[in-house]
């Protein structure tokens, strides 16, 4: 095979449809758009629009609530945690913070900080600096001899806040 021999599979390319040129191209006149009104017109986005007629979207009534100050926790169970101290990724030694978390690739990223879920067993004693943890998260790390650490941050506005008040779980 030579390089001028090179060429695409049969098949694998097609040539675009040229609209509105001569009826004998089979797409001329109108162009593949009807004839006449609103819809035929270059540039027309009526999408929900009823005729006049009040729309779906419309006269459905707003239903729930967004909460703008909520916290986007990551959720990380003891589980996950004592995997990753078995395969040696987290340091026992260390205090497990949101940046050991994610060194260790158990969270991909920090968000608003981290919460401690107790699903699963934990054996490894460790001391853990998160944003807030369940009351069986904390039972179970005191009952393996290590110990919990909350931090809340002082406001959503600061994403990945790590100042503020700290308070023990």
């Amino acid at each position: 095979m030579k390089l001028n021999e090179i060429r695409d599979n049969e098949g694998a390319t097609k040539n675009r449809m040229r609209v509105g040129r001569g009826i004998g191209s089979g797409k001329g006149k109108t162009g593949g758009r009807g004839v006449k009104g609103q819809k035929a017109r270059t540039g027309v986005s009526i999408k929900g629009f009823e005729g006049g007629q009040m729309p779906l979207h419309r006269r459905l009534p707003k239903r729930g609530f967004n909460n703008i100050h909520a916290h986007d926790l990551n959720e990380v169970n003891l589980g996950r945690v004592q995997a990753a101290v078995d395969a040696g990724k987290l340091d026992a030694n260390a205090p497990v913070t949101v940046d050991a978390l994610v060194k260790a690739g158990i969270i991909a990223r920090a968000r608003d900080g981290v919460k401690l879920l107790g699903v699963g067993e934990l054996t490894a004693k460790l001391s853990f600096e998160v944003t807030r943890a369940s009351k069986s998260a904390v039972e179970a790390v005191e009952k393996a001899g290590g110990s919990v650490t909350t931090t809340f941050a002082a406001g959503v506005a600061h994403r990945g806040a790590t100042d503020g008040a700290v308070a023990s779980a």
